[in-house]
């Protein structure tokens, strides 16, 4: 079963704002250099890991030759760096309902 709502930035600082008693600009604030920060050490080729959340990595894919699967033409995909989320255990456990 899925789960249509989805959690946003101000989300956060509401929960921050609950739990910490910081207002609701200090608590977007800090919710904003949190992300900022991590969205910097991504930008500088840095991977970020979250203990007891997950791991974002950067990958560097090679160039290859792809195919439109409408029209079956070859066409080349460029190489390119992707980033990547692996979930840790306790969080897929979490999840699971374990």
């Amino acid at each position: 079963m899925r789960s249509m709502s989805t959690l946003t930035r101000a989300d956060l600082a509401d929960a921050i704002n609950r739990k910490l008693g910081l207002s609701r600009s200090e608590s977007l604030i800090m919710v904003e250099s949190i992300l900022s920060h991590m969205s910097d050490a991504l930008t500088e080729g840095e991977n970020v890991k979250i203990s007891g959340f997950g791991t974002f990595l950067l990958r560097d894919k090679t160039e290859r030759v792809g195919r439109n699967p409408k029209t079956g033409v070859e066409v080349p995909i460029t190489s390119r760096r992707v980033l990547t989320f692996r979930a840790s255990q306790m969080l897929k456990d979490r999840i699971a309902g374990k």
